[in-house]
């Protein structure tokens, strides 16, 4: 471990606090400004005012994000009252400040632990503080944590993660300090990864970098075997197994927190929603077998199944037969409902109970519509190969397409009766014999984007399987339901396969902005946050982006250079400080950027920042080596400043960006931003 003198202490001590009380500064400048809801502000602020109700709802990303905006919500007298509309919604007298503060605060401790890790691999504290610098002036990074957001957490839980891990070298293995670092590692992986899905990426991260180290401990000839061993299970026990540890413990709190049904119900399984106060099946009172003339919803078996659904809207032309649209819907809504008929007449009053059977032909009729469940040989809207799917008929009445064979696929009862929530069954069509089935195909505009319903020829489609989930049968007995509960693990198991299959189907809708990721490090557009009068515009500082591609450019150069002056001298190039610093923070905005190319999911331009963080701590080290190389000692503080200046400049120049721009666009002569949009897609 090396020791630092103490004008070397000083220096960093007073560089460190420069940029702390910069980074504050910047941060909460303007917090509570516009005092309405702003871009995703809507979606988030919504997530933590359930979880201070204790509501149930679903969410692509993993919990902890949305559990801490919560937290720091009410901790700060906010009662989870504000219903978060839409963007433009104004506070008024909403305690909604706590929460901006909270993530303003997370986002203020990036640029300082990005001046730690820097130097922590340098060696360096002018290459800290322009690195740390290049971050703290970046007016996207402070647009981007100034809001009820979960990148604040998650850029904050992923810097830290990468400090702790290259502060590791510090420190006297197997000291207090040592393990404390690598504790802290492990804590801040699992807090990544629990508040977005991308925190994978500071886990391969790391996880490289911890291989790395320990494959230079294999070398060392001088330790002895049981030290080698102890390094190992070390890493082992705080980056692997704590993490584990604390996500599935963070998953335990979400699940037993959201304990009141919400409007996420539907996205589970009749079981898992057996849990949640409220919900119909929490203290079910319902009959345990079906029987004709009972009404009930059909619930997808699949994995995030939703409800056989229909409404009186029909398909619109061109789209197979004009008959009422059939679709699947993730929430509870009385268009779900359906009437059990035999196949062959109508129920009347005076029926006696008779149960429906595996084997049994049916009707099913639509409650609002009187319309009967549909099929016949014209093409599905999406899926062509599928036969399309409608209610038709007139007050129950219709034709022979109505009938549907159950056939059961397992907990059918004693007699092989069809029991509620247990027993997963296929409807086939009984005269073109195809299974009614879903997905997660979501239809037009003008089937409300909900999801496609058809009858498919493989009637072993995993898709083509459901449950009775809600029954209404005043001539049976009800039982309670309480027993098929699932416990913690079903639970946390179910959840993670509901956000897996979520983020899969995430494809922009009709109009919506999106980007690609060759857009990003360009700065090619940006993002409103705000586009009312006080208008707020997500775009990074032009200077330092545009900055940052030259400079991973001259970088890949300079280490070329380096590794032929190395070898020619015959030393390792591990000894040279650009190759062994930058390399991790090259790989680490590799990790953060190239994947998004294969994600077929809908992608934005905020994806960008955490690559951005390293980009930028690269371009910090590499403005230093140049300096170093090129300026002479007695200029070299004039090139600093020089540097700093132009970044700071830049920073003032595009900050009403970040703190809200008034009065007219920067294509008016009389805007303060005029002359500033240098990119025609830059639309404020």
């Amino acid at each position: 471990m090396a020791v630092k003198g103490p004008d070397e202490q000083r220096q960093w001590v007073l560089g460190f606090s420069i940029v702390v009380a910069v980074s504050f500064a910047t941060r909460f400048h303007k917090i509570s400004e516009p005092d309405h809801v702003c871009w995703d502000e809507t979606h988030f602020g919504k997530m933590g005012s359930w979880y201070i109700n204790q509501s149930f709802f679903f969410d692509v990303h993993p919990p902890l994000g949305k559990m801490l905006i919560g937290l720091s919500g009410h901790l700060t007298g906010y009662d989870g009252t504000f219903p978060f509309n839409k963007p433009g919604d104004k506070y008024n007298d909403t305690k909604y400040l706590g929460m901006r503060v909270f993530c303003a605060f997370l986002g203020a401790a990036i640029p300082p632990m990005a001046f730690i890790a820097v130097e922590s691999l340098t060696k360096k504290i002018s290459a800290a503080l322009l690195a740390s610098s290049l971050i703290l002036f970046d007016v996207g990074m402070i647009t981007l944590t100034q809001y009820i957001l979960l990148d604040p957490p998650l850029l904050c839980f992923i810097m830290a993660s990468f400090a702790s891990c290259v502060t590791l070298q510090r420190f006297e293995p197997f000291s207090k300090l040592w393990w404390t670092c690598l504790t802290c590692t492990g804590v801040f992986l699992a807090c990544s990864i629990s508040v977005k899905f991308v925190g994978l990426f500071i886990v391969l991260s790391v996880g490289a970098h911890t291989a790395w180290d320990l494959w230079l401990i294999l070398g060392d000839l001088r330790m002895p075997l049981w030290k080698l061993q102890k390094h190992f299970l070390a890493r082992v026990l705080c980056l692997i197994l704590l993490p584990i540890v604390l996500y599935t413990c963070f998953f335990y709190i979400h699940l037993h927190r959201l304990s009141k049904t919400g409007n996420g119900d539907g996205f589970y399984s009749s079981e898992f929603q057996a849990r949640l106060e409220g919900n119909s099946l929490y203290t079910a009172s319902m009959p345990r077998q079906l029987a004709y003339g009972a009404k009930i919803s059909l619930k997808n078996h699949r994995t995030g199944g939703a409800y056989l659904h229909s409404h009186f809207h029909l398909y619109p032309e061109g789209v197979g037969a004009r008959q009422q649209q059939v679709t699947t819907y993730s929430h509870k809504d009385d268009n779900n409902h359906w009437i059990v008929k035999t196949w062959n007449r109508e129920p009347a009053e005076n029926d006696t109970v008779s149960l429906v059977k595996d084997g049994d032909l049916i009707r099913l009729e639509h409650v609002q519509t009187n319309r009967n469940l549909h099929s016949h040989r014209e093409e599905a809207p999406l899926t062509k190969r599928h036969n399309q799917v409608t209610c038709y008929g007139e007050k129950g009445v219709g034709d022979a397409n109505d009938v549907w064979r159950v056939e059961v696929v397992k907990g059918a009862g004693p007699e092989s009766e069809i029991n509620t929530v247990t027993t997963k069954f296929r409807l086939i069509h009984y005269l073109t014999s195809c299974a009614l089935q879903s997905h997660n195909k979501q239809l037009p505009k003008w089937g409300f984007d909900q999801m496609e319903v058809s009858c498919t020829p493989n009637k072993r489609d995993k898709n083509a399987i459901w449950n009775v989930e809600d029954n209404w049968f005043s001539k049976l007995q009800s039982e309670s339901f309480e027993r098929y509960r699932p416990g913690f693990l079903q639970m946390f198991v179910e959840s993670h396969a509901v956000m897996f299959q979520g983020n899969a189907g995430l494809k922009p809708k009709e109009g919506e902005m999106t980007s690609r990721p060759w857009h990003w490090p360009i700065n090619l557009r940006g993002q409103f946050f705000s586009g009312f009068e006080y208008r707020v515009y997500l775009l990074g500082n032009p200077v330092i982006w545009w900055g940052n591609i030259v400079l991973l450019a001259v970088y890949l150069l300079i280490q070329v250079g380096v590794f032929i002056k190395e070898k020619r001298r015959g030393k390792l190039v591990e000894s040279h400080y650009i190759t062994s610093s930058c390399r991790w923070l090259l790989l680490g905005w590799a990790l953060h950027y190239w994947p998004f190319y294969a994600m077929g999911r809908v992608l934005y331009f905020h994806h960008y920042f955490p690559a951005l963080m390293f980009s930028s701590m690269l371009s910090g080290v590499i403005v230093d080596y140049l300096i170093d190389l090129f300026v002479p000692q007695r200029h070299k503080s004039w090139a600093y400043a020089v540097f700093l200046l132009t970044i700071l400049y830049s920073f003032f120049i595009f900050s009403p960006l970040a703190y809200g721009m008034q009065g007219a666009t920067a294509n008016m002569p009389n805007s303060t931003m005029y002359g500033l949009r240098w990119l025609e897609t830059w639309e404020f």
